[in-house]
């Protein structure tokens, strides 16, 4: 009788219409358990339930309750089904549904909407506009994507701050993070606009130097992460004392069996927490709320749906130098027609040492000797691809290293097809995992930085589509300010002209409002950089250049849009004196 008195006391119990409407007047966060009057409420989840509730410690923010769906009108979309159903009820709007007794995730549900509640309440956020859920007979939403949360769809947003972008921290923030065992699914790097930055921060816009911090955060580059729970099992846990209460129970009544995350002895720790344990949760910010995080993903990556299902892959792919010579066109011609893009290419004579290293697995071979004569003899064509699942499919289509085991087993293979006489390998090469492969990219194509402003006479809107621009055209944007430049600023990246009759024209036009300053890296950046700018003169560049950025946002010789270092050792100095740090020998690259 002890037993079932405390179930009571932790749940509510729900059987009809007007009880359900009067249940819908609790303030803060009700969780109900949907359940159908043959089966019951699901037993199993109920010591997490008290669990919760005892460390919570928020009796006024917190209620359980058992819906029987059999006599309630809202609920009955869930008639005749088995399979546990927990609502989240949120001062009287149902916002969230997990289907399933998925212990962690309900438990990190309830963790985070009860702490949003509490911020709410003590005034240091304001409530999200969440949108309130309806239920619909999941067997007609056939072919219809689900509204509701799963295990996989559980995000959080991270941003980190333009502080820690200039102290290169970002590359250590997010290894931390992967460590943890998260997963990031997608991520830019951008300088936010005022508006975009009072709306992530709302929360705190009543903080005596928000304004401030709206300057700093307008005024420098940030990174913008969308991360998920990723695999449960991870380096982040830690163990905990075992709890008698939350042994694994099976329902003899209604056979539901759950082991809750207690039974794990072992404790997750959410993404802000982890940072914080960490010591750098300061350079980096957490948004989890769920309202929230959905506004800020369709707000800063709009195609986020269809964008974080595809896995873009880098690798390094080599053309032996007879295949090169032969039937470099034909070669290229496949590659583009099987989806590859190339981001950068260019023509190398091997070393004997990198001929070597690259015919690691041959060296055992009688024609090893004559391999390495074939590899040095002339240039090979080295070649940086990208495209979704990039090793896989450069794989299977250039099939293996040899051409007999090719002509077995991929017949259709580049292998076989541009197999050449007396050479009884591949003639394409790639890379053999994604870390060969960076390492591989690193060494072909050593980075190569470059500065480049955009003027402030271009727009909001044409200053993202230089941006875009300049992102896939294969570019790393290191560093960003937003800034006035003044004449001292002007003098230090147009040092050149400064003497110049029209300079003072130049600094006429840069003092009419911000300008944006960037570090630019890739391999080639310097001349990469000025062949995508396009000739000074707009008119000029429409005629010789016509995708050149000049071409399409520039209006006059002064107002051309965009500017870039005139060559490396310009970079290097200009670049020191602007973002006041030494250009290192290997940038940060993501």
């Amino acid at each position: 009788m002890a037993s079932k008195k405390r179930e009571i006391q932790l749940q509510t119990v729900v059987n009809s219409q007007s009880l359900w409407d009067e249940m819908l007047q609790n303030k803060g966060l009700t969780v109900i358990d949907v359940y159908q009057a043959w089966c019951g409420p699901c037993k199993a989840m109920q010591p997490l339930f008290r669990k919760l509730k005892n460390e919570l410690n928020e009796d006024e923010l917190l209620h359980f309750v058992v819906a029987e769906a059999d006599n309630i009108v809202t609920l009955q979309s869930f008639r005749d089904k088995c399979e546990p159903v927990f609502l989240f009820s949120v001062n009287g709007k149902i916002i969230a549904k997990i289907i399933g007794a998925n212990a962690p995730l309900v438990n990190q549900k309830i963790i985070n909407l009860i702490d949003e509640e509490r911020k709410i309440e003590a005034g240091e956020m304001v409530r999200p506009q969440y949108h309130e859920i309806t239920f619909v007979d999941s067997d007609a939403e056939d072919g219809e994507e689900s509204p509701y949360e799963s295990a996989e769809q559980l995000y959080s947003i991270a941003i980190i701050k333009p502080d820690a972008v200039i102290a290169r921290k970002s590359l250590e923030i997010k290894k931390k993070i992967l460590e943890a065992g998260f997963v990031i699914e997608i991520e830019d790097k951008r300088v936010f606009t005022e508006q975009q930055v009072r709306d992530f921060y709302s929360r705190i816009a009543d903080q005596p130097d928000f304004e401030d911090f709206v300057l700093f955060m307008t005024n420098g580059l940030s990174h913008i992460l969308v991360i998920s729970q990723g695999n449960e099992e991870q380096p982040a846990w830690e163990e905990t004392e075992p709890n008698p209460e939350t042994e694994t129970k099976v329902d003899e009544d209604h056979h539901h069996e759950v082991a809750p995350p207690t039974l794990r002895k072992e404790k997750r720790y959410s993404l802000q927490e982890y940072l914080e344990r960490q010591h750098i949760s300061q350079l980096c910010d957490i948004e989890d709320g769920i309202a929230n995080v959905n506004k800020f993903i369709d707000m800063f990556f709009p195609d986020f749906k269809s964008m974080k299902n595809l896995k873009l892959e880098k690798i390094l792919a080599l053309l032996r130098p007879d295949l090169f010579q032969e039937k470099k066109e034909n070669v290229l011609g496949i590659i583009h027609d099987e989806g590859f893009k190339i981001l950068m290419q260019r023509p190398i004579v091997l070393s004997e040492e990198e001929a070597q290293t690259l015919c690691k697995e041959y060296e055992n071979e009688d024609y090893f000797e004559n391999l390495i004569k074939k590899m040095t003899s002339g240039p090979s064509l080295a070649l940086v691809l990208l495209r979704d699942n990039c090793l896989q499919h450069w794989k299977e289509l250039i099939g293996p290293s040899s051409v007999e085991k090719a002509k077995t087993s991929l017949p259709e293979s580049l292998c076989v097809q541009f197999a050449v006489e007396g050479l009884p390998i591949n003639q394409l090469y790639g890379s053999d995992s994604l870390e060969t492969a960076e390492k591989e990219i690193q060494y072909f194509f050593p980075p190569q930085q470059t500065l480049a402003l955009i003027k402030p006479h271009v727009t909001q809107e044409q200053r993202e589509e230089i941006l875009k621009y300049i992102k896939e055209a294969g570019f790393e944007i290191t560093q960003m300010k937003e800034m006035l430049l003044n004449e001292e600023a002007a003098d230090k990246i147009y040092s050149k002209i400064k003497r110049k009759d029209f300079y003072k024209d130049v600094l006429e036009v840069l003092s009419e409002g911000l300008s944006l300053v960037m570090i630019l890296t890739k391999w080639n950046a310097v001349s990469d950089w000025r062949r995508l700018m396009g000739p000074v003169d707009p008119d000029e560049a429409k005629l010789l250049s016509p995708d050149s950025i000049r071409a399409q946002f520039g209006t006059s010789v002064l107002k051309n849009a965009v500017h870039g270092s005139s060559n490396i050792h310009e970079a290097m100095e200009t670049i020191n004196q602007m973002f006041e740090v030494l250009v290192p020998e290997n940038p940060e690259g993501n």
